[in-house]
């Protein structure tokens, strides 16, 4: 009876372990799925969309491209010690001729890197500047810092990978005319001239160059160092836009507070602007700073009255049409602003950079904020002052930073949602070129 249990006990024990060998050979190759079953966890994720991890902090849709543009070469004298300086202008005529106004190099401290912009510097040595060492912005007396700019490379041209192509060195003694002057403060090119002359506005000194595109001065409006407001004086101008047929508008500027009507030949036409009545309240046509101006299609003016942090918009003729603020609502009364400078994209959305946010702002010609990107600091890509922003035909964007000294150069991130991007400038030339 004892064996007979013993024998039946052996067979269930044999009976276990094959069910548990089958039990996990089971578990360790699974079945291929039958049809109509819900998806694997793997599966389901290769199926999704792909994502985007894409920040806008802190360079918008956009990515800069470090160390552009490149050093420049010491052919006509050496750099060792000296940087980039203050930038006033970029104008981008095309992708591998971008013009640069810069008002002169300034001199690093010793130990610096080379090429540093004063951004950068650590410990700081403030910002970049083309002021004379003991003269203000507007060629006063001040407190010395113990440095100078020269005047060197304020007009060179450099090419997509920021090589330098072109430079006019016989410009310098034009800008160096002390003890007030400081450099260019504006460079364009009209969109509808074909022969491309080039404009530099010199705010300080009170004068507007218009020169043939190899470098020929064809005239000068305004006298050099003479403070006005008339037909041919002007008081510290600031930028240059046109109509179709070649007349154009100066913004004039800093002190004139008015903006500038002139037929193609040079001819003064007329004159909008005054100082506010009552500061506290400005009303149209009044002006603290007109600094910047751009055209749209339809010939309305958007003119930056930077003072009051506002735009104003007229017609050709100077009638007041609209104007809104810049400015946020909910912003505390002690967040200021400095729009420096903007453009109308073929779009017509307007853009804008402002100093103080550090950021390129995108309105409607309504004045309604659509869109906004940017952060300050010293890294490569920060902003600080946009004083020039343009575009190329390859959809990348520069701003010249007065306050920074450096030029920078942003491509779009792949993918980047069109609405997000800065749209290209007026260049009717450009167009006639590409259809011959």
């Amino acid at each position: 009876m004892r064996r007979t249990h013993g024998v039946l006990a052996a067979l269930a024990l044999l009976v276990s372990l094959l069910s548990g060998l089958a039990a996990c050979s089971t578990a360790e190759t699974p079945a291929a799925p039958q049809s109509g079953t819900a998806p694997t966890a793997q599966s389901a994720q290769s199926a999704q969309p792909q994502r985007s991890s894409h920040q806008d902090w802190p360079t918008g849709p956009y990515r800069v491209v470090e160390n552009w543009p490149k050093p420049l070469p010491d052919t006509r004298h050496p750099h060792k010690g000296w940087t980039w300086g203050s930038f006033g202008g970029v104008y981008a005529e095309s992708p591998d001729r971008i013009w640069i106004a810069m008002r002169g190099e300034l001199p690093l401290p010793a130990g610096a890197a080379p090429w540093t912009p004063y951004a950068a510097l650590n410990p700081t040595r403030g910002n970049a500047t083309g002021n004379g060492d003991g003269i203000s912005a507007t060629c006063e007396p001040t407190e010395k810092r113990g440095w100078e700019r020269r005047f060197e490379h304020s007009i060179f041209v450099v090419d997509g990978e920021g090589n330098l192509v072109d430079e006019w060195p016989h410009l310098e003694p034009l800008f160096a005319k002390l003890p007030c002057g400081r450099g260019p403060h504006q460079i364009k090119i009209s969109p509808y001239d074909p022969q491309k002359h080039v404009w530099i506005i010199d705010d300080q000194l009170h004068v507007i160059y218009k020169f043939t595109y190899d470098g020929k001065l064809v005239f000068t409006h305004g006298e050099l160092g003479v403070r006005g407001r008339g037909p041919n004086t002007f008081d510290r101008p600031t930028d240059i836009a046109w109509l179709p047929d070649g007349t154009y508008f100066i913004t004039d500027g800093y002190g004139g507070k008015r903006v500038a009507k002139f037929a193609p030949d040079g001819k003064f036409i007329m004159d909008w602007g005054q100082e506010p009545k009552d500061p506290k309240n400005p009303g149209p046509n009044e002006f603290n700073t007109v600094h910047s101006i751009a055209i749209s299609a339809d010939r309305k003016l958007f003119v930056v009255d930077r003072g009051h942090q506002r735009m104003q918009v007229f017609d050709e003729n100077g009638k007041f049409l609209d104007m809104w603020t810049l400015r946020s609502p909910h912003w505390p009364a002690n967040q200021g602003t400095l729009m420096v400078n903007h453009f109308l994209d073929q779009d017509g959305f307007i853009w804008v950079g402002d100093s103080p946010t550090a950021r390129i702002l995108k309105f409607d010609q309504n004045g309604n904020h659509l869109y906004s990107w940017g952060a300050p600091g010293g890294p490569a890509g920060r902003l600080n002052c946009s004083h020039g922003i343009t575009t190329d035909q390859r959809g990348n964007l520069y701003l010249a930073d007065c306050m920074a000294g450096r030029v920078q150069k942003f491509e779009p991130v792949p993918g980047a949602p069109k609405e997000k991007l800065a749209g290209q400038i007026l260049r009717t030339w450009d167009k006639a070129r590409a259809t011959n």
